[in-house]
């Protein structure tokens, strides 16, 4: 049978019409039933066979395979029925659908072949499933779900080695990202919120949400908003910029306007964030002057930490303000200083440095004071070691340690280059040192107007051999309460 269609034929599956006046009517409405039970609910035990079996079962349908033998010759792609120990063929049209048993798939004839309903590729079913406006299982999809499954569970499985689940979205700006509900409000969301950072986020109640973890795209690096998380680890040497044309609000990584930090403080403070471990951190300022005070804080690791300003011409990067200008939280670390002018107004001391740790400190200048160039107090420690040192203003001392403090200038210059007045040069008090072993005094046509030195409570200074003299002053130093002057 062709399927040619007749006027004598239903114009779709092509049944013959039973015509009036005809004999042997139930020939054709036979014929006609045969068609219907082949084709209606159409299953075919297979596609694969260009030659009929030998024994088919009656009733039992198939596709013919290309290149069909036999009672199958020129059939190519027919719907073959056995059917009373005969085989009849019916011609497929565009959109028949039949069920293959022996490959458990849902097939439609389109363009002329015999396609997977479920394959979607390239000419298979360009209009039968692409292109829907949305898709509901067991539940009904709506214009913002297009696609919507209520089930136990859902799986993506493989075809091949693996298989992705893709989320894209548009820009930057937008957001592609897995939102968990309860009672279809928010609770969780991860995925890339309004940026291409990866973030996980947390709600109470689907308005209010908390950023718990954030993944840079730029370097892999796990920050964690809220609770600061466990510190990046470094893995070498880090070096930081300030800049007078910078911000805070840059990663302080680049020498530039738009990658230097602004505050020396906010250097520090990002460097105290990290997990140093064997490695150490350099801050790079540049020339200007810095009206923030500065405070050192302990860090983890190893260290030290340096800042380094300009070691050439000091001057040029001047630490100036009210209020001391750089102090120390009570248990900070090393510290390294080297290329600062330091100045303060109406009050306040140069360096004040409280608690356990080191300064080191060279090519400095000290300028006009309200307070005392250098107090160390309560155990901490100020190294002035193989460096040069310029005084170039008044103060209420140059140097006063306190508390077990030590004040340490070993092989260094300390040079004036303006007259400059002072309580006393060196003050020492409650068990502390001030020692200026193997240092010189340059003083030029200037002088010092003060006493040289006061030693009381146990404490020391020591001149390393240079005699009662060799601390400039215009009044002679004193011992008091166990002090002692070396």
């Amino acid at each position: 049978m062709g399927f040619v269609l007749l006027m004598n034929d239903t114009p779709n599956l092509a049944l013959p019409y039973i015509l009036p006046a005809q004999a042997q009517k139930h020939v054709t409405h036979n014929e006609a039933i045969r068609a219907i039970d082949c084709l209606v609910h159409l299953s075919v035990a297979s596609r694969t066979l260009s030659v009929p079996p030998a024994t088919p079962d009656n009733g039992s349908r198939f596709i013919v395979a290309a290149d069909a033998s036999g009672s199958w010759t020129d059939h190519d792609g027919k719907v073959a029925a056995y059917q009373d120990g005969a085989w009849a063929f019916y011609g497929p049209q565009e959109g028949w659908r039949a069920w293959c048993a022996g490959e458990d798939a849902l097939l439609v004839y389109q363009d002329g072949a015999w396609t997977e309903l479920s394959s979607g590729g390239p000419g298979d079913l360009p209009d039968a499933f692409d292109n829907l406006t949305h898709v509901g299982i067991n539940t009904t999809a709506d214009v913002t779900n297009k696609l919507a499954i209520k089930s136990p569970a859902s799986l993506f499985d493989n075809t091949g080695n693996g298989h992705q689940q893709k989320i894209n979205k548009a820009a930057a700006a937008d957001t592609a990202s897995v939102l968990y509900q309860t009672n279809y409000s928010g609770r969780a969301e991860m995925g890339l919120a309004g940026d291409d950072d990866f973030h996980f986020k947390v709600s109470p109640d689907g308005s209010t949400w908390y950023e718990a973890l954030k993944i840079d795209r730029n370097t892999g690096r796990v920050s964690f908003p809220i609770s600061g998380g466990p510190r990046e680890v470094l893995t070498a040497n880090r070096t930081y910029y300030v800049r007078t044309d910078g911000s805070d609000s840059n990663n302080g990584l680049a020498n530039t306007s738009g990658g230097a930090f602004l505050t020396i403080q906010k250097a520090i403070d990002t460097a105290c964030a990290l997990d140093l471990s064997i490695y150490n951190v350099t801050i790079n300022v540049a020339d200007g002057t810095y009206a923030g005070a500065i405070t050192l804080k302990p860090y983890l690791g190893t260290g030290p930490i340096t800042i380094v300003g300009n070691t050439s011409t000091p001057g040029n990067c001047l630490l100036m303000g009210t209020g001391s200008r750089i102090s120390a939280e009570s248990t900070f670390a090393t510290y390294q200083m080297r290329g600062f002018e330091t100045q303060t107004v109406t009050s306040g001391n140069s360096i004040a440095l409280s608690g356990i740790g080191i300064l080191q400190l060279n090519n400095w200048r000290f300028g006009a004071c309200a307070g005392s160039h250098l107090r160390i107090d309560n155990g901490a420690r100020l190294h002035g070691k193989s460096g040069s040192f310029t005084i170039s203003g008044s103060a209420s001392y140059f140097a006063i340690g306190g508390y077990s403090a030590t004040i340490d200038f070993n092989n260094a210059t300390i040079t004036l280059d303006a007259s400059v007045t002072f309580t006393a040069t060196a003050y020492a008090q409650y068990m502390a040192l001030v020692n200026f072993q193997q240092t010189t005094f340059s003083l030029g046509a200037y002088g010092v107007t003060g006493q040289r030195y006061n030693a009381s409570g146990l404490s020391l200074i020591s001149s390393g051999g240079g005699g009662a003299s060799f601390i400039p002053g215009s009044t002679a130093g004193a011992t008091a309460s166990g002090g002692t002057y070396l």
